[in-house]
C-alpha cells in the first residue's frame, strides 16, 4: 500500500540522485573534454561537444532549484545528453566507438526516474544504435573518426572508464544510499502502521467491553423492575448495545480491522435474539442467504441494529409463542455496489394503515430511520405473509450520523 510519507521519500531519493549524477557527469564532461585537447590531441568536434554537454547540464542542475520540477530538469539532461553522447560516438568511431555504452547508461538513469522514461529512452536508444550500424555500413560512411590514431587505446580507456565511474561509483552508490534510506523509512512506516493497529485492535476490544458492561447494567436494572412493559423495554435496549458490541468483538479478532464479514455476523446476532426472546427450545426457523460481503463499521452498525429491529419485532408480535415460524434474512449486492436487503418473517403482520409516522412502536420508527442513515429506501413487501422489507442501502462513509 502507498503512503504520502513513501511517496515523499521515494521523491526525495530521485531528486537527490538525478542532481547527484547530473553534477559529476558535467565534470567529467568538462574534464574528459580538457583530456581530448591537451593529452589526446583531439582539437575538433568532440572537446566542444564535451564542454557543451557539461555547461549546458551544469545550467540545467543549478535552475532545478528555481522551478524544483525533476521531469523537466531530467528530460532536459537525457535529451542533451543523448544528443552529445551520439555526436561523440559517431566522430570517435560509430558502432566501434568505446563511448557507445553511455548511451545505455541514459537508458539506465531513465529507468531509476519512471518506468516510462526508461523504456521511451530503450527503444529511442535503440533506435540510434540502428543509425549507428547503418552509417558503419561501407556505402553509407559520412563521420569521420576525430580522435587520432596514437590515441584511441587511450580514448577508449577514458571512455569505458568514464563509463563505469558513472554507473558504479556516482550511480550505483548513490541507489545504494537511496536503497537504504527507503528500507529505513518503509521499516519506520510499517512499524508504526503495526502499532496503530494494535492501538486499535485495543479500542475496539475495549469499546466491547464497555458495550458488554452497559448491557450487564441494564439487565440488573430489568431484575428490579415488575412491570412487563418497562422489562421488555430495558430487554430491547440491552439487545441494540448487544448488536453494536458484536461489530468491535468481530473486528478486533480478525486481521481486517476495516471490515467485517457480514454473514458470519448476522447470523450469530439471529441466533442470540431468538434465544434470548423465544428461549432455547424454540421453534423458529431462521433462513440466511447472505454472499460473502464485507461491510465497514459505520455501515454494519446501523445495517446491525436494522437488522436487529426487524428481526425482535417479529419474534414479539409476528411469531406467537405457540406456533413455529421462519425469519428469512437475504442480501444481495447490485451491479452499482449498492445493496438490497430482503428481511421478514411468515407470522401475523400489521395493517398497511400502520406506518413509521403513526405508530407509536419505536422499533418501527428505528427501522425506518437506520434506512435513511443508511442513505437508502425501505419498503414493505405485501406480496408476502407476514412482515416483510425490501431495504436498498449504500455503503456509508466514516461519518455516523444519529438515527434519531
Amino acid at each position: 500500500m502507498k503512503t504520502p510519507v513513501r511517496d515523499e521519500y521515494r521523491l526525495k531519493d530521485k531528486v537527490k540522485i538525478t542532481l547527484r549524477v547530473n553534477y559529476f557527469s558535467s565534470i567529467f564532461a568538462i574534464i574528459f573534454g580538457l583530456l581530448c585537447l591537451y593529452v589526446l590531441n583531439v582539437n575538433e568536434i568532440l572537446p566542444y561537444v564535451f564542454f557543451g554537454f557539461g555547461a549546458i547540464n551544469l545550467i540545467n542542475t543549478i535552475a532545478y532549484k528555481s522551478h524544483t520540477n525533476l521531469a523537466l530538469t531530467y528530460n532536459i539532461t537525457s535529451i542533451v545528453a543523448l544528443i552529445c553522447a551520439t555526436l561523440i560516438t559517431l566522430f570517435s568511431g560509430g558502432i566501434n566507438s568505446p563511448f557507445i555504452f553511455v548511451l545505455a547508461l541514459i537508458v539506465f538513469t531513465g529507468y531509476v526516474t519512471s518506468k516510462s522514461y526508461g523504456k521511451t529512452y530503450l527503444y529511442i536508444n535503440m533506435l540510434i544504435i540502428c543509425l549507428l550500424y547503418i552509417e558503419s555500413l561501407p556505402d553509407y560512411t559520412f563521420a569521420e573518426n576525430m580522435v587520432p590514431e596514437p590515441s584511441r587505446s587511450l580514448f577508449s580507456f577514458l571512455s569505458i572508464l568514464f563509463s563505469v565511474y558513472l554507473l558504479g561509483g556516482v550511480l550505483g552508490k548513490n541507489l545504494l544510499k537511496a536503497h537504504h534510506s527507503l528500507y529505513k523509512s518503509r521499516s519506520e512506516i510499517e512499524k508504526r502502521i503495526n502499532e496503530k493497529e494494535t492501538l486499535l485492535r485495543e479500542v475496539h476490544h475495549r469499546v466491547k467491553n464497555n458495550l458488554q458492561t452497559v448491557s450487564s447494567l441494564l439487565s440488573l436494572q430489568s431484575r428490579s423492575i415488575e412491570d412487563k412493559k418497562m422489562k421488555s423495554i430495558i430487554k430491547s435496549s440491552q439487545n441494540r448495545v448487544i448488536s453494536m458490541a458484536m461489530v468491535h468483538e468481530m473486528l478486533y479478532m480478525r486481521d481486517d480491522l476495516s471490515k467485517i464479514e457480514y454473514k458470519s455476523y448476522v447470523q450469530e446476532l439471529s441466533e442470540f435474539l431468538v434465544r434470548s426472546i423465544k428461549g432455547v427450545d424454540n421453534k423458529v426457523k431462521l433462513n440466511i442467504d447472505i454472499p460473502e460481503i464485507k461491510l465497514g463499521i459505520d455501515t454494519a452498525i446501523p445495517l446491525g441494529l436494522l437488522i436487529n429491529e426487524a428481526i425482535t419485532n417479529a419474534l414479539k408480535y409476528g411469531i406467537t409463542d405457540e406456533n413455529e415460524g421462519e425469519i428469512n434474512i437475504a442480501i444481495r449486492q447490485e451491479k452499482n455496489h449498492d445493496y438490497v436487503l430482503h428481511i421478514g418473517d411468515n407470522g401475523v403482520g400489521f395493517p398497511d394503515t400502520i406506518d413509521h409516522k403513526t405508530t407509536k412502536s419505536l422499533g418501527l420508527k428505528l427501522i425506518h430511520n437506520l434506512a435513511r442513515q443508511l442513505k437508502g429506501t425501505i419498503n414493505k413487501d405485501s406480496t408476502k405473509k407476514g412482515t416483510n422489507y425490501i431495504v436498498r442501502f449504500s455503503e456509508v462513509g466514516q461519518q455516523l450520523h444519529s438515527v434519531a
